[in-house]
C-alpha cells in the first residue's frame, strides 16, 4: 500500500472497464445500519447540526474540522488547492485546519489514543497505522451514513451509486464501511518506453523472455530489474502476490487473506517466489537494498534501471525528476508458467489510498462531509489532474488529456480486459503479517534467494496470527 497513492489512465475507459470486470460486491449500503459508529461512540462533545437537503449528514456548519494528509507519491495540493477550497466554499463558516506528514503512525496514533483526533485521516505511506486495529479499538467512524447520503454535484445519486464496484468493500471490515479507498491504481512493471524503442526491446509477456531480455539490458551496462530495500519492500511482496494470483486465480490471495492453513505454501506462491528470487539472484544491484524509493526511481529516470515494480502513482511522484523524453510505460508482470490460470494481460488493479473519519473525534460528522466533498465529480476531476491518478468516482475525468503513464496504464486495462482482479488485503487487515512479508521478500530478492524458506516463514507467520486471539480476523469471498 503504498508511500502510496496513484497515476492513471483514460478515464472513461478505465472506470467503465473497472465497473465491468466487478471487484468483490459492494456493500448494499441501503441495507446497512443508519447508526453511525457502531455504537461505541461517545457523541457527547461532538458537534451536531439539522439534517436537511443542504446538509445531509447533519453536520453544525460553524464548527472548524483537522484534517491530516500523508505527503508522498500524490503530494498534497489536491487537498489544499481544491478539497479544503470546496469545503470552505460550502461551509465558510466550519474552518478547516490542515497539516501534512509523512509519518502518519508517529504522528496520529498517539492522538486517537488520547482521545484527541483529527477528524479525517489519509492513512498512507511506510508509517501508515495498521487500520485494523484502528477499527478494532473503534477509532474509525462507520460511513454507512456517508455512502447513503445525497452525492455532492451528481444529482439523483447518492455517493455510493457514483463509485466504481468494489471502492467499498475494500474499505469494508466485517460488514461495515470504514474507509474510502480513493485512488484507483494500476500496478505492473514500469519502464521507459523512449528507451525500450531506442534499444529495439520488446516488452515480455513469458518469464523466459523476461529473463532473456534482462540478459540484453545487463549486457548493455543497465540494472534490469530493482526496488528500493530500505523503505519500499512491499512493492516487492505485491509482484509475488500479483504472480502468484496469475498462476492460480486471485482465491489463492482470498485464501492468504483468509488466513487459510496452508495458503502460503501453495505451489501457485511456491512458484512465484522461486520465479523472482531467480530475478534477484541475477539481476538486481545488491545496494538497492539499502536505499528509499525516490533513489531508485531517480536511476530509473537516468536510464540506469530498467524495470521497476510499482503502482500508477510512480508517474507523478517522479515528475520533478522526469527528463524530457522519459515515457513511462507499464507492463502486466509476464506469465511465469505456461500453465499460468491467469492469461499473461492479466492486471492487479484496485482502489487504494485510505482516507477515514475518527469516530471519537470532536467532529466526526464534518469529516464525513469533507469526505462527501472529495467523492464529489468536481474535486475527484481536479484530483486526477494534478495527481495523474483516477479515483474510485466512476466517470469523473471523462473526456480529459492523458500522460504517458496514464495512457499506457489505459491501454493495459484495455487488453486485461476481465482479467483484472483486486489482489491481497492482508496487508492493511495485518501489520505484523504485513511487516513479515516485507523483511521475507528482501531476504528473498537480495541475499537467500530461497522461495520454500519464503513460504514457510509466512506460513509460520500467518498461523501465528490466526493464533492470536487478541487479533481481531476479518474474511472475504
Amino acid at each position: 500500500m503504498s508511500d502510496i497513492t496513484t497515476s492513471e489512465l483514460d478515464r472513461r475507459t478505465l472506470l467503465r472497464r473497472a465497473a465491468a470486470v466487478g471487484f468483490a460486491s459492494v456493500p448494499a449500503v441501503g441495507m446497512l445500519s443508519a447508526c453511525v459508529g457502531g455504537g461505541e461512540e461517545d457523541t457527547t462533545e461532538q458537534a451536531t447540526g439539522t439534517k436537511s437537503a443542504e446538509n445531509p449528514l447533519g453536520i453544525d456548519p460553524k464548527t472548524g474540522i483537522e484534517v491530516i494528509i500523508f505527503d508522498g507519491g500524490l503530494g498534497t495540493k489536491y487537498a489544499t488547492d481544491v478539497d479544503i477550497p470546496l469545503y470552505n466554499k460550502k461551509w465558510p463558516e466550519s474552518k478547516v485546519t490542515y497539516s501534512a506528514t509523512q509519518e502518519v503512525s508517529t504522528v496520529v496514533q498517539p492522538r486517537l489514543n488520547a482521545g484527541d483526533a483529527p477528524d479525517m485521516i489519509n492513512n498512507s505511506g511506510s508509517k501508515l497505522m495498521d487500520f485494523g486495529a484502528v477499527v478494532n479499538a473503534g477509532q474509525a467512524q462507520d460511513l454507512t451514513e456517508l455512502f447513503a447520503a445525497p452525492s455532492w454535484d451528481i444529482a439523483g445519486k447518492t455517493v455510493a451509486d457514483t463509485l466504481v464496484p468494489g471502492a467499498i468493500e475494500q474499505g469494508t471490515y466485517n460488514g461495515k464501511p470504514y474507509a474510502v479507498n480513493y485512488a484507483y491504481t494500476v500496478f505492473g512493471l514500469w519502464y521507459n518506453k523512449a528507451l525500450f524503442t531506442k534499444n529495439n526491446w520488446t516488452v515480455p509477456t513469458t518469464w523466459a523472455d523476461f529473463t532473456a531480455l534482462c540478459d540484453k539490458i545487463k549486457a548493455a551496462g543497465i540494472v534490469p530489474f530493482g526496488y528500493a530495500g530500505a523503505n519500499a519492500s512491499y512493492y516487492m511482496v505485491r509482484a509475488i502476490m500479483t504472480s502468484a494470483g496469475k498462476i492460480g486465480t486471485e482465491q489463492v490471495l482470498k485464501d492468504i487473506d483468509n488466513l487459510k492453513p496452508g495458503a502460503w505454501k501453495n505451489d501457485a506462491v511456491l512458484k512465484a517466489a522461486e520465479a523472482w528470487a531467480e530475478i534477484g539472484k541475477k539481476y538486481i544491484d545488491k545496494s538497492f537494498l539499502g536505499l528509499k524509493h525516490t533513489e531508485v526511481q531517480l536511476r530509473q529516470n537516468q536510464d540506469k534501471l530498467a524495470f521497476y515494480p510499482c503502482g500508477s502513482w510512480l508517474e507523478n511522484e517522479q515528475a520533478k525528476d522526469t527528463p524530457s523524453g522519459f515515457e513511462y510505460s507499464i507492463a502486466p508482470y509476464p506469465s511465469v508458467t505456461t500453465s499460468d490460470q491467469l492469461p499473461a494481460p492479466a492486471l492487479n488493479a484496485a482502489a487504494g489510498e485510505i482516507y477515514f473519519v475518527a469516530s471519537k473525534g470532536k467532529n466526526p460528522r464534518g469529516g464525513m462531509e469533507y469526505l462527501r466533498g472529495m467523492l464529489s465529480k468536481e474535486a475527484a476531476l481536479e484530483f486526477t489532474k494534478l495527481t495523474k491518478s483516477l479515483t474510485v468516482v466512476a466517470g469523473a475525468a471523462d473526456g480529459q488529456t492523458i500522460s504517458p503513464g496514464l495512457t499506457s496504464a489505459n491501454e493495459a486495462v484495455g487488453k486485461a480486459g476481465k482479467d483484472i482482479f483486486m489482489g491481497y488485503l492482508f496487508d492493511t487487515w495485518y501489520k505484523k503479517l504485513d511487516d513479515e512479508s516485507r523483511i521475507a521478500a528482501n531476504d528473498l530478492m537480495f541475499s537467500d534467494y530461497n522461495a520454500q524458506k519464503f513460504c514457510d516463514r509466512m506460513e509460520t507467520a500467518a498461523q501465528k496470527v490466526a493464533a492470536d486471539s487478541s487479533v481481531t480476523k476479518f474474511t472475504r469471498s
